[in-house]
């Protein structure tokens, strides 16, 4: 074995890569790991759009805990402890299937952050204002880009710093999300207590065939993530110990962290008053009108008082929530595209590792650039509709993610085959059922993502986007399938141009 050379490394490993790991420092703690996980888990920018479904949302969001998540995380945790290289899944991928399969899944992996954090997250944070800050106007155009791109730089500011001052985000945003959540769901039996709640009977829980369409996917890009982590696994202190540890703690937290925030959307506004973008928003708003302010007949809310101060702070809370979201995968993928950058499977040029702080600042900017251009055409796509490009990026973001999956969760039961005496000090139980059964719900998701209601009625009235008519059902196929296409191709063109670094100083085998 050649010198610098671990057991969990091929012999081919291009010498690029010794010479910028050796640029990495520990200093990423299982304290640390858990907080980046629950930021990179729960996120805000969705509930609502889980809970327009109604009472059935909160049916899925239990059966998705138990066959999806839980497998995965059992996945996870495996993986991560027994190969805990830089990069993570990228790593396991390019082992399992070669370096063009790790390439084009890495792409993916890499490339639905800068697209969520440029769409839906900065949206999000911009509803955020405007519903708490500005009495619900829009914001002008200038004043709408000036907000979501100081959003996105500070993002990729905190990505550029070295982890032992940027990991400062997911820990905030970690306690902004217990504070928010615990805060809006104690409210929700206040207000319960003074106002009534909306009822809804047994029969209301009853899972269908649309509400698993519609709740799968949505669900499945909340419950994926517990390998970003690994992306800096060179950078923990102990990964072999402390990334099963992390995982299983933040696994049953997540679950709650969605549970009950869901469930209180629910109590609080009638399904049919829900949306994707408002629900959450339009939910606090009005929980928070009993410590000041008052609800009309028609639902107008009128904040006042302690509502208003404390309907302030969780917009703020809001904000920072997503922030976290963004920064913890933009961190965790930007460092995967690095590793491939370096190991051959991407051009050398992204594959460098900042000297002075420790992160891939070439990769952070180019996804700093990535949002920023998004941004500015999702936002002249759809005419400025929020709500349009909420669920427009939204989609691309989920479908991106989730295929990216397809070379992740295979890739355990194959390596249980190709590299059998790696130790592994956490083993998942039977590895092939739950490669297989990830991999058919995300290869089932994916496709209702492209195609809503295939199957059964595509482009039907009851799978439509928020913001789409059946009329346009071929732009919207178009508007998921042509980026995804695109993006598959990039991946190849990048292997492509990572061949010098594959060929120039290959390390010798032993």
């Amino acid at each position: 074995m050649a010198a610098g050379q671990t057991a969990f490394e091929p012999a081919d490993m291009p010498a690029a890569a010794q010479t910028e790991r050796q640029k990495l420092r520990k200093h990423f703690g299982r304290f640390d790991i858990l907080f980046f996980l629950l930021c990179t888990i729960v996120g805000v920018d969705t509930i609502g759009t889980i809970a327009r479904n109604g009472a059935e949302a909160f049916t899925w969001l239990i059966v998705l805990a138990v066959v999806f998540f839980i497998p995965s995380a059992l996945l996870t945790a495996e993986l991560g402890a027994a190969f805990p290289e830089e990069g993570g899944p990228y790593i396991w991928t390019s082992r399992a299937f070669g370096r063009l399969a790790g390439a084009v899944n890495n792409f993916l992996y890499w490339i639905t952050n800068p697209v969520w954090l440029g769409g839906t997250l900065a949206v999000a944070a911009v509803t955020a204002f405007t519903t708490f800050f500005n009495d619900g106007k829009d914001l002008s155009t200038p004043a709408f880009y000036a907000f979501a791109l100081v959003f996105i730089w500070v993002g990729v500011l905190a990505a550029i710093l070295s982890f032992d001052v940027g990991k400062w985000i997911p820990t905030i945003g970690a306690w902004s999300r217990f504070v928010l959540l615990g805060v809006f769901t104690i409210t929700v039996v206040v207000y319960g207590i003074k106002h009534g709640l909306h009822g809804f009977g047994a029969g209301d829980f009853s899972p269908t065939y649309t509400g698993f369409v519609l709740l799968v996917p949505v669900l499945m890009f909340n419950y994926v993530g517990f390998e970003l982590p690994n992306t800096a696994g060179d950078e923990m202190t102990d990964a072999q110990k402390d990334v099963p540890y992390a995982i299983f703690r933040s696994a049953a937290l997540s679950v709650l962290l969605y549970a009950l925030p869901i469930l209180g959307i629910l109590l609080v506004l009638p399904v049919k008053a829900i949306t994707g973008l408002g629900g959450f928003l339009d939910a606090m708003r009005q929980v928070f009108t009993v410590y000041g302010g008052n609800v009309a007949a028609d639902g107008t809310v009128t904040s006042s008082g302690a509502g208003t101060v404390l309907g302030d702070i969780a917009a703020v809370l809001f904000i920072l929530t997503v922030l976290s979201s963004g920064v913890t995968w933009v961190m965790g993928s930007d460092r995967a595209l690095a590793v491939s950058g370096y190991d051959g499977a991407a051009p050398r040029f992204l594959g460098v590792i900042s000297s002075r702080f420790g992160t891939p600042v070439r990769v952070n900017i180019l996804s700093g650039l990535v949002s920023t251009l998004v941004l500015v055409l999702a936002h002249q796509l759809t005419n400025g509709s929020a709500a349009k490009l909420f669920g427009a990026v939204l989609g691309l973001a989920i479908s991106t993610t989730l295929i990216s999956y397809l070379g992740i969760f295979p890739a355990l039961a194959v390596l249980r085959r190709k590299a059998p005496d790696v130790p592994r000090p956490y083993k998942a139980p039977f590895p092939r059922t739950i490669s297989v059964l990830l991999t058919v719900l995300i290869l089932f998701a994916s496709v209702q993502l492209i195609a809503p209601g295939a199957g059964d009625h595509w482009f039907g009235a009851d799978y439509l986007p928020d913001g789409w008519t059946h009329a346009e059902r071929w732009k919207y196929l178009l508007t998921e399938a042509v980026p995804l296409a695109v993006f598959v191709l990039l991946g190849v063109l990048f292997w492509a141009l990572g061949k010098p670094t594959r060929t120039a100083n290959a390390l010798a085998k032993e």
